[in-house]
């Protein structure tokens, strides 16, 4: 695509997994009260999946937009997985998968061009919009990852060429897999989440001098690594890719945090700030659904960090020199 043809994100973007009842059931209200503060704070790129509490994340965060000027945001979703009627329904919750709503539906994995363009569909009709701006090949490595790379990837390719949406890319946690997707696909973007964070860089190993080679740019997600990082002050209780603390894991976080105070800085600020000083990363992504924590990741987007942090940081083999 040429230069002028890309997408602009804005520094800071919604994740809309929370508003989908990840972990824990939110209402209606709260939901648009956090879409609301972060249109306030200025955000206007907002990330979805159907994966996202079978469809609620579209559906409530295409409710919200509707209200506001289609040419004034930047919305993705996500392909690969198709949501479909579970024959053995009998009023449970989707809480295997992490989400808190009912398991009328079931995930399909489908990353063919007639199941990519049937879920493209199916999430514009779930948003109540006439496009999406971006398109993501979701986790095709938690299925099938042969078939995703050699139909998933293509068919993307299809729609961008088609003129149905205007960026691609893949949405993994892994970094491997997503340098093999920039390598064997014609993507423009990647969406990786916990990846490149203050707390580890394995995307500096291969993705992002891929990513540079090739000019694809990188949406980088889960900044906070499951949470960790949302603190000043990391706590063994907390979470940590989706899990438990590791002791090593804690014990570099609170070394962060400490340098992070001792030049009067809040580390979840570090956290967000850090991702973008890269020059391959295009915008950063955090999730949550409530409105005050929202307000907070906006104002700490922006706040005012000393060289001094970042340059001490290195020093202490904490961040790359």
């Amino acid at each position: 695509m040429s230069p002028d043809a890309k997408v602009g994100f804005g520094p800071l973007g919604f994740g809309a997994a929370s508003i989908g009842n990840l972990y824990t059931a939110v209402s209606d209200q709260a939901a648009e009260a956090a879409l609301e503060a972060a249109w306030q704070s200025g955000i206007r790129y907002f990330d979805t999946a159907p994966h996202y509490g079978l469809g609620l994340s579209e559906r409530r965060l295409g409710a919200f937009l509707q209200t506001k000027p289609r040419d004034e945001f930047v919305i993705s979703t996500k392909v690969g997985r198709l949501l479909e009627p579970n024959p053995a329904y009998a009023g449970g919750r989707d809480l295997e998968n992490a989400f808190d709503v009912p398991d009328d539906l079931i995930r399909r994995f489908d990353p063919s061009p007639e199941g990519v363009r049937r879920s493209l569909d199916d999430s514009l009709e779930r948003l109540g919009l006439d496009r999406v701006d971006v398109l993501y090949l979701h986790d095709p490595d938690v299925y099938d990852l042969e078939w995703g790379m050699r139909d998933g990837l293509p068919a993307l390719a299809a729609l961008r060429d088609e003129g149905l949406v205007r960026e691609i890319g893949i949405g993994v946690n892994d970094a491997a897999v997503a340098a093999r997707a920039v390598r064997e696909g014609d993507l423009d973007l990647v969406m990786i989440a916990g990846r490149y964070t203050l707390l580890e860089q394995l995307a500096l190993e291969d993705l992002f001098p891929t990513c540079e080679e090739r000019g694809v740019r990188v949406v980088d997600a889960a900044v906070f690594n499951s949470g960790l990082l949302a603190t000043s002050s990391p706590a063994a209780s907390g979470t940590y890719n989706y899990g438990a603390v590791p002791a090593d894991v804690l014990d570099r976080a609170r070394e962060l945090a400490a340098v992070c105070a001792k030049h009067g800085v809040e580390l979840p600020a570090a956290a967000l700030q850090f991702p973008a000083r890269h020059p391959v990363v295009a915008t950063v992504v955090v999730g949550t659904a409530k409105a005050d924590s929202v307000r907070q990741n906006a104002e700490r987007m922006h706040a005012e960090i000393p060289d001094a942090l970042w340059a001490e940081l290195a020093e202490r083999s904490l961040i790359p020199a």
